[in-house]
């Protein structure tokens, strides 16, 4: 079972990282050139889910996107980092913290049902 009845959900790529996210859900993601308050579109989709009906992309589908909006930059936990060689008296510690940027999720926009190309008849 994938998830409640007629709820619908995508599953995003973005900075190397694939996220489920759904309309009102708020993310951390990789760091964006983007301003707090603005809005993203994050076109690489790579399925949709609206209840029963799901539309996988190959790779990504066409059309989608999810729009978001930012919601400023965060930073994430520390990391330590400590080097160590035994007998030698050698240690190094130190430490990171990667910047996110938190993402509130507005709507998921599926592709149109209208086809934009027309089809060529035969000639026999």
């Amino acid at each position: 079972m994938l998830c409640g009845g007629d709820q619908i959900y995508a599953i995003i790529e973005t900075g190397g990282k694939q996220y489920r996210v759904t309309p009102g859900q708020t993310i951390d993601v990789e760091r964006l050139d983007v301003a707090q308050g603005n809005t993203v579109d994050l076109d690489r989709v790579l399925l949709i889910a609206d209840g029963d009906q799901i539309t996988v992309g190959t790779p990504t589908v066409a059309g989608a996107k999810v729009v978001a909006a930012c919601q400023g930059e965060v930073k994430g936990d520390k990391i330590i980092v400590f080097r160590y060689k035994p007998k030698v008296r050698y240690h190094r510690k130190t430490g990171h913290r990667q910047i996110y940027t938190r993402l509130t999720i507005d709507k998921i926009v599926a592709p149109g049902a209208k086809k934009t190309g027309r089809r060529k008849k035969e000639v026999t």
